[in-house]
């Protein structure tokens, strides 16, 4: 009987019999330390995984979106930081009812935060007006009206875990963009605010009794 080979024998006569020149050396050396990408991917990468969403909440839908700050939801797993100022900030989650008298101050909000930014519409008195729209004089019927949204979250209100829903599918989103055909899918008709005119203007107090 033939004695029993080692393993290194056996890993000896394969390399010579069915692979005579070995693996080339040079390629796994690179295989194993050198990542090969494209600008777009990588991108789109460092952006999904680093979404900050601003404080901003109107309504009952902020106490969900609050939850998440907590220890049992943990939404800073997601690499989502939560700021307080929109020049920081380019995830804005429109958590509540927006009022007439609200909307000027949500679409300066919006345009301070730089680009790319995003918009989550949670519930449905944002995306609707909710059950205001049917005869409230001062509600919304839909932020899209005012500022372009990106993801629509149904729900009164939604549970927490269904925000974390909206921000997977809001990170798959984010992750097949291409900086070159970003200038295409931006939205055109909405609300803008109005440049303000600064004049400058001389005061007619002099100080003297009349």
């Amino acid at each position: 009987m033939n004695p029993q080979l080692s393993p290194k024998a056996i890993r000896e006569i394969r390399e010579g019999t069915c692979n005579p020149l070995g693996a080339p050396q040079v390629t796994t050396d690179l295989s194993e330390n050198i990542i090969l990408t494209s600008l777009d991917d990588l991108h789109n990468w460092a952006r999904l995984s680093s979404l900050w969403p601003l404080l901003y909440g109107t309504a009952c839908c902020f106490i969900e979106f609050a939850a998440l700050i907590g220890s049992r939801f943990d939404f800073d797993r997601f690499g989502l930081v939560p700021r307080s100022s929109p020049r920081q900030a380019d995830l804005l989650i429109v958590a509540g009812t927006v009022t007439m008298k609200m909307a000027p101050a949500l679409v300066r909000l919006y345009e301070q935060m730089p680009e790319p930014k995003y918009v989550i519409a949670m519930g449905a008195c944002t995306i609707t007006g909710g059950m205001f729209s049917a005869d409230s004089t001062t509600a919304v019927r839909g932020v899209d009206k005012l500022i372009p949204v990106d993801l629509y979250l149904p729900g009164c209100p939604p549970r927490p875990e269904a925000i974390f829903d909206a921000v997977i599918k809001l990170r798959k989103k984010v992750g097949n963009e291409s900086i070159l055909e970003r200038t295409k899918t931006e939205q055109t008709h909405r609300y803008i605010t109005s440049d303000h005119e600064m004049n400058l203007v001389f005061s007619e107090n002099t100080g003297v009794n009349i």
